[in-house]
């Protein structure tokens, strides 16, 4: 009889199987049954780099860097124009991932002084990056002026003032872009939606003809285009069309006060993390927009703009697996519709400090046995990390080996996005370590956190309780 805590998308999933939507491209099973990503087995990575560990498969995620270019490229190429590609450090943001970046002709996208100063440090030149963010400090700004970065996204009214009065202060003219709300409401998490009427991001449209003339005033500024990010982890191309329909009208209204060479539609492009997941492949979506961008420009009576994007999760998410140790298990016994069922719950030795999103968002995930290969039946599993908290949820419905045991690795698909980015020391949990693999070889690009690491920083333990 099936469980009936089972979800419909779930139901016959092989728990052995490795759906290459969901799975970095290299990752296979070997003759023995176990994980291998990029030809290294998932063991290895382990008893060299301990667990929790991220391992990044850096073909993949360096192929993710070209079809994305090539698929906008292409699209913006077929209606008369070009397209600008700016990866979303948020996403994932290591020195090494940035010379990967940089290296695919990509432009990088940073929102705080941390994320520029560490894309700084890692070589990225000034005129490829553009600073976003809703509260840039004067010393922000001032770096990034001092930087030369391609273009400040302006957030807010105050912005110009502020980037003007530091970019005289240096005697220098900088390109800027002002973020618009466009209202357009995204298919996705409330959390992740960005274009919403009521929320912090953006200018409102009717205050845009205003603020871009207040931009124009100023000498020391020069306007770039308009702005727009309707959310993240959205399949539907509808509200990026809609999106960009919208802001060419307004587009089309400023053309009279002076140029407008570019037109950003931002990012937010889904990825699969479950069977339940089917996003529209990235070339589809590219040609969408393109024409849907070149026929509001016929329609409107002007030339298509250069167009930019801002991808992250569509390259990084599904270059990156997490794996664990098993600790502990036991087998829950739940009443579903006036009947009894088993959830088998599977705790290991990570969870919410690694990945904060099942708890953040209820996000969803895969997760699949990578020491080997088990013939026993697939029994519903929720993989749970070791916090204090019963939210601390990793998978929320796998189907894993009934024989799982402990000492067993499991491996979670998908986790390249935000995972790293959004780590934390909850209950004074070191951050693991990330590793690249790539042709049979393992690289390691950050280490893993000890808890000296942490105590290091606490005054109160040094000679005497005092610095």
């Amino acid at each position: 009889m099936q469980n009936p805590l089972v979800p419909q998308w779930l139901r016959g999933v092989d728990p052995n199987e490795l759906d290459h939507r969901i799975w970095p491209r290299t990752a296979k099973r070997s003759e023995n049954g176990a994980l291998e990503i990029a030809e290294v087995p998932a063991a290895e990575l382990v008893r060299s780099y301990g667990s929790p560990l991220y391992v990044i498969d850096q073909e993949e995620f360096e192929s993710r860097l070209i079809t994305v270019n090539r698929a906008f490229s292409d699209a913006a190429s077929k209606v008369g124009t070009s397209a600008k590609l700016y990866y979303a450090s948020k996403a994932l943001l290591t020195a090494e991932v940035m010379r990967w970046v940089v290296d695919a002709g990509y432009s990088v996208d940073v929102s705080t002084g941390g994320e520029m100063a560490m894309a700084l440090a890692a070589g990225v030149p000034g005129e490829r990056l553009g600073l976003h963010g809703n509260n840039k400090s004067l010393v922000e700004i001032g770096r990034a002026v001092s930087a030369g970065v391609s273009a400040i996204v302006i957030d807010s009214e105050i912005e110009i003032e502020r980037i003007a009065s530091v970019a005289g202060a240096q005697d220098k003219v900088q390109p800027v872009r002002l973020r618009v709300n466009s209202g357009i409401h995204a298919h996705t998490h409330d959390f992740l939606a960005t274009a919403r009427e009521d929320q912090k991001f953006g200018i409102a449209i009717s205050d845009v003809p205003e603020l871009v003339a207040k931009i124009r005033s100023h000498s020391h500024l020069k306007f770039l285009g308009l702005h727009s990010h309707i959310g993240s982890q959205i399949f539907a191309v509808e509200g990026f069309v809609a999106a960009a329909e919208r802001l060419l009208e307004l587009h089309a209204q400023l053309l009279s006060g002076g140029d407008i060479p570019e037109l950003n539609l931002g990012g937010g492009f889904g990825i699969a993390y479950t069977q339940d997941d089917h996003p529209m492949p990235i070339k589809d979506i590219a040609a969408r927009i393109a024409s849907a961008v070149a026929a509001k420009c016929r329609e409107l009576g002007i030339a298509v703009p250069k167009l930019a994007f801002e991808p992250g999760r569509i390259i990084a998410g599904p270059a990156g697996v997490t794996l664990y140790s098993v600790g502990t298990i036991k087998d829950v016994q739940v009443t579903e519709s006036g009947s009894a069922a088993t959830r088998k719950y599977v705790s290991v030795d990570g969870g919410m400090s690694d990945n904060a999103r099942p708890a953040l968002y209820g996000a969803e995930y895969s997760a699949t046995l990578a020491t080997r290969r088990s013939a026993a039946l697939p029994a519903l599993s929720r993989v749970v990390g070791k916090h204090c908290e019963s939210g601390d949820i990793v998978v929320n419905h796998a189907m894993l080996p009934s024989d799982i045991a402990v000492n067993d690795l499991i491996a979670v698909a998908a986790t390249g996005a935000y995972c790293f980015s959004l780590s934390s020391n909850y209950n004074f949990v070191p951050r693991p370590a990330m590793v690249a693999v790539k042709a049979g070889q393992a690289k390691l690009l950050v280490r893993g956190e000890t808890e000296l690491d942490l105590m290091g920083r606490d005054l109160g333990l040094m000679p005497g309780g005092e610095a």
